[in-house]
């Protein structure tokens, strides 16, 4: 994108501003972001979990979060998804059990940066992020079949909520279908 998608905004919000509100209807127990450095958009009232040096993509802050986590479950939520709704992440929520997480699957995909992750995934996190393949693919593949991970399927018609914006022509979409 060229600039922090973060401050981009969607129907008159910034996608930090969007994501966080619905953070908040979820009515988590803590509220944190996940970055290399404190974001100059963050409020004060939000925690800030660093990425570990070096920095290996989304697995470095979903392993800092888990192993920080004082609560059964992790919600990872992407900054750049502007179509995903509170009611679906209480969707997710609602099929979490202990020891085990959710990710919503989309065109045969896992999302996982808009996905539940239970607090057992710590130790693995840590394992993957010492390897070769950091991916979160391979780690919520690993998850899965170690029971700590259910797939759900997205229907045809939820697609659109799970995308993310990753150039300025798919910006320029949720622009659009946000009119």
């Amino acid at each position: 994108m060229g600039r922090d998608k973060a401050t981009l905004a969607v129907g008159g919000e910034f996608l930090w501003e969007r994501q966080l509100r619905l953070l908040r209807e979820v009515r988590p127990e803590v509220v944190a972001v996940s970055a290399r450095s404190r974001p100059r958009w963050c409020p004060a009232d939000v925690a800030v979990i660093l990425d570990g040096r070096p920095s290996r993509g989304p697995l470095s802050g979903l392993a800092k979060g888990l192993a920080g986590l004082r609560t059964t479950h992790l919600l990872a939520l992407a900054v750049d998804m502007p179509r995903i709704t509170a009611g679906r992440l209480r969707a997710l929520l609602a099929r979490a059990r202990p020891g085990r997480g959710v990710m919503p699957v989309r065109d045969g995909r896992p999302e996982g940066l808009c996905a539940i992750y239970p607090v057992e995934a710590a130790g693995l996190a840590r394992a993957r992020l010492k390897g070769g393949d950091v991916s979160l693919r391979a780690f919520a593949q690993e998850l899965a079949e170690q029971g700590m991970m259910e797939y759900v399927e997205v229907g045809w018609r939820e697609t659109v909520a799970y995308s993310n914006i990753n150039t300025p022509e798919e910006f320029e979409e949720a622009l659009r279908k946000t009119r």
